[in-house]
This record gives C-alpha cells, structure tokens and sequence, in this order.
C-alpha cells in the first residue's frame, strides 16, 4: 500500500509531536503540584478531594467517544488544532474555584479537553512511528513525563517564591499558546492506514463500542497502571505533607521523583521493547510498581519513600506506551477508535484509583489506601501474559 506523500521529513513531524506531548506533560503536572495548595484554599478534608477528583477522569470518560470519533473523522491534525488551546486554557477555571461545586466543574472540562487533546496527540505519534519504521512511541510519552518533571520544579520554586496559583497557571496558559501557534504548522496532514489482514476482506469494519479481546486487554493493562499513576499524580504532594510531615518545599520530592524516573523509563522504553519484548517488560513493570509503593507504605521516612517513588515512575514508564503502540497497530479498528477505547478503560484507574485514596484514607489512613493501590500494580504484571496468543494477531 502506498503511503500519502510527506511535506517535511519525518524529523519535523517528530519534533512537532513532542512539543505537544511537552505541552501537555507540563499543563497537567501544573495542576497536580497544586492540588495540596487548592485544598488549602478551599478548605477541603481528604474525603473532600477524593470526590472532586472524580471530576477529571469523569470529564475523559465523557469526552472519550468524540474524541475518538472527531479523529478519525478529521483527523488528529485538525482536532488538534481547533481544540488543543482549551486544555491550558481551563487551567484559569481551576484558578477561579471559589467552592467545592465550582471546582468539580472546572476539572471535569479540564478533563474533558485532556482527553481530545490527548486521543489527537497519541494518533500523531502512532503515525510518526509508522513513518520511522521503529519503535519510537516511548520517546513521546518520555518528553510528556520530562514536562511533568520541569513542571514539579517550576511548581516548587514558585511555591518557594510565594507565587499564587493564578499568577502560576496564567504562565502556563500563555506558554502553551505560543508554542501551539508554532507548532501547529508541522502536524503529519494523515492519519496513515495500516495493511489489511487477507482474513479482513469481504469483512464489516468493526464499531468503536466493539472492540476485539485484544483491544480489551490493552485496556485493563492500562486501568492497572494508569490508577497507579493517578495516585501518584493527585496524592503523592499529599502524602510527603500530610504522612511523612515535611515542609511544603520538599513535599514536591517524591511527585519530581516519580516523574523524573517516569520520563527516564520511557526514553528508554523503545530500546528496551525491542531487547526483551513488550510482554516481559509489562511484565517486569507491574513486579516494580509494587515495590515501589509497599517500600513507601513500610517506611515511612522522606528519603525512602522518595526512592519508593522512583520505583513507582520507573514502573509505570513503559505500561501505557506499549498499550498504545499495540492498539494503534491494530487492522480491525482505525488508530484513533483503538486507543481511544484503550484509553477509555485505561482512564477507569484514574476515576477510581484517586477517590478510592481519599475514602480509604478518611476512614483509615493514607498508608493504608497506598498499600491496598500497590496491588493494583500488579494487574499488569498477571495480564500481560493474556496477550501473548493475539499479539501476532492483532485482533
């Protein structure tokens, strides 16, 4: 099968890719090192910030099956350009939260923008692959990691410096609009078609709300560890303050740990993929992400849980790209339905992962709902072996 002709080298559109995906990285761990400072301001309990945190993943959920829909129907460049801008954009409504329900709202049309923003993002670097002819999806989801990591030091130093949270995400807003307004030029224009299995011919195309077992058990790799990495998105800031008692400079540590060994993993992850195999290193990464978080639960001292965190990044690095990677080369269903729908039961472990920490928490402790979420890891540890027989298969 041909492919549609390039307008740049393949470079360009790499490089365009990861300025979106580093735009993104650094909106959302902008809004995460500032949960603690927002439940300040509101007065929030931690049962309190377990329910309004249902509202981001609440709003990807919702937003789920347009965003797969709009992508494959115009695109992922055109969806990113129209709509890209609102995901930075809504972080001035999280700013202006007066109350409880202000709050929730806000974050769940920020949700609802991450996920347009990152169905759209996700199909241009599957098709930056497919033009490489290797495995480079790693890199993508690593620069997003890095931009969490510059974000949780900017976000310290900020703090450190007495900065509000308008002022912090104003900032933000107007980086994104300009690196949106440069970047948008050099998008892959396609949506590059996969080759078509000989047993595919004469068949119907399968719906999005259809997805073959293997698109399935994608997703519950990912809701395995995506509920991992919204704990420690949302509560690890929480936790260095609230159980282990520090200052609120260092309280920063352990979330810049994580992201700092997250992004490290996936810069790795497209050379590890090929040296052991997707499966193994899933395999490998839910055994890691376990104990991570029972080394931050068993010892409760600064300096450990930080390393108990680096565990945490290191294992959940490489989860969510492979899952990716393997739906987007699916022939069934197009780039943009398949990892929308991966992505839809994926985004279950962050509705449920964040909240499940704030009820456990309030009527145990936070060492209590860390160690119940360690298990959790590894989901992705005992299916991955499920997916041996459909890999070759794709189906």
């Amino acid at each position: 099968m041909n492919e549609p002709a390039l307008q740049y080298k393949p470079l360009t559109y790499r490089l365009a890719g990861i300025s979106l995906f580093f735009i993104q990285g650094i909106v959302f761990s902008t809004w995460a090192c500032r949960i603690a400072d927002v439940k300040t301001k509101l007065h929030l309990t931690d049962a309190d910030v377990g329910s309004v945190l249902f509202a981001l993943p609440m709003g990807q959920l919702l937003a789920m099956g347009i965003s797969g829909y709009l992508v494959t129907r115009f695109t992922s460049r055109t969806v990113i350009r129209c709509f890209s801008i609102f995901y930075p954009a809504f972080l001035l409504l999280l700013a202006s939260a007066e109350s409880l329900r202000t709050l929730f709202f806000s974050l769940m049309l920020f949700g609802m923008a991450a996920n347009l923003n990152n169905i759209s993002i996700n199909t241009q670097a599957v098709d930056v692959e497919r033009i490489y002819g290797r495995a480079v999806l790693g890199t993508f989801h690593g620069v997003w990691s890095l931009a969490g990591f510059v974000g949780g030091i900017v976000s310290a130093m900020l703090v450190g410096f007495h900065v509000g949270i308008w002022a912090h995400f104003t900032g933000i807003v107007i980086f994104a609009a300009i690196a949106f307004a440069i970047t948008q030029k050099f998008l892959a224009p396609h949506d590059f078609p996969r080759e078509v299995l000989p047993s595919d011919v004469g068949k119907k195309p399968r719906s999005v709300w259809k997805p073959t077992p293997f698109i399935l058990a994608l997703g519950v790799l990912a809701l395995g560890s995506m509920s991992c990495e919204g704990t420690m998105f949302d509560w690890s800031v929480i936790y260095f303050r609230d159980v282990l008692k520090t200052d609120p400079e260092v309280s920063r540590a352990g979330f810049v740990s994580f992201m700092c060994a997250m992004a490290s993993g996936r810069f790795l992850s497209d050379y590890v993929t090929m040296k052991i195999g997707s499966l193994r290193l899933l395999q490998i990464s839910g055994v890691v992400v376990f104990f991570g978080l029972m080394t931050s639960v068993i010892f409760p001292i600064p300096s450990v849980a930080t390393i108990g965190f680096l565990l945490v990044g290191f294992g959940v690095s490489s989860v969510v790209p492979t899952c990716y990677r393997l739906a987007g080369l699916s022939r069934r269903i197009s780039s943009g339905m398949a990892i929308a729908t991966v992505a839809t039961i994926g985004f279950f472990g962050f509705l449920a992962g964040p909240p499940f920490i704030g009820y456990i928490a309030d009527l145990s402790s936070l060492r209590v709902s860390f160690a119940c979420m360690a298990f959790m890891g590894l989901v992705v540890t005992f299916m991955a072996p499920i997916l041996r027989s459909r890999v070759a298969e794709n189906n």
